[in-house]
C-alpha cells in the first residue's frame, strides 16, 4: 500500500521534472560577476534545467538541515527520558529482588534528580 502511494505521488513529480528539463534545455549563462554583463569573468553556461535542479536540491538540503537542527531539543529530551526510564527500571528490579529475598527496603527518601520538580505532598495543599 505504501509503495502504491509513493508511486502515486512520485510518478507525477517525475513526469513534471522531465517535462521541465525538456522545456528548459536552452543554454543560459549564470554570471557571478555583477560588473561585467558582456563577458563575465565568473560565469557558467549550462542548460536552464541544471540551474533549476541545483536550486531545488539546495532548497531541500537547507530545509532538511533546518528541520534537523530544530528537532535537536526533542532528540535531547528523548535521550534524557530513555536514560531515566532505564534508571527507574533498574531501581524497580533492585527493589523487587530485595523484597523477594525477604529483606526490608531501606526507609530512605528517593534522591531528587537535578532538573526534575520536587513532588508536593498532599498535606501541603
Amino acid at each position: 500500500m505504501i509503495a502504491f502511494l509513493k508511486g502515486l505521488v512520485l510518478l507525477p513529480v517525475a513526469i513534471v521534472l522531465i517535462l521541465l528539463a525538456i522545456a528548459n534545455r536552452h543554454a543560459v549563462t549564470m554570471s557571478l560577476d555583477p560588473f561585467s554583463s558582456g563577458v563575465p569573468e565568473l560565469g557558467v553556461t549550462q542548460p536552464l534545467f541544471v540551474f533549476l535542479f541545483a536550486a531545488l536540491l539546495l532548497g531541500v538540503l537547507l530545509g532538511g538541515t533546518g528541520s534537523w537542527i530544530a528537532g535537536a531539543k526533542h532528540r535531547r529530551a528523548r535521550r534524557y527520558s530513555h536514560r531515566e526510564v532505564n534508571r527507574l527500571k533498574a531501581e524497580a528490579d533492585r527493589l523487587r529482588a530485595t523484597v523477594s529475598a525477604g529483606r526490608p527496603v531501606a526507609d530512605r527518601p528517593l534522591p531528587v534528580r537535578a532538573g526534575l520538580p520536587v513532588p508536593r505532598s498532599s498535606a501541603s495543599i
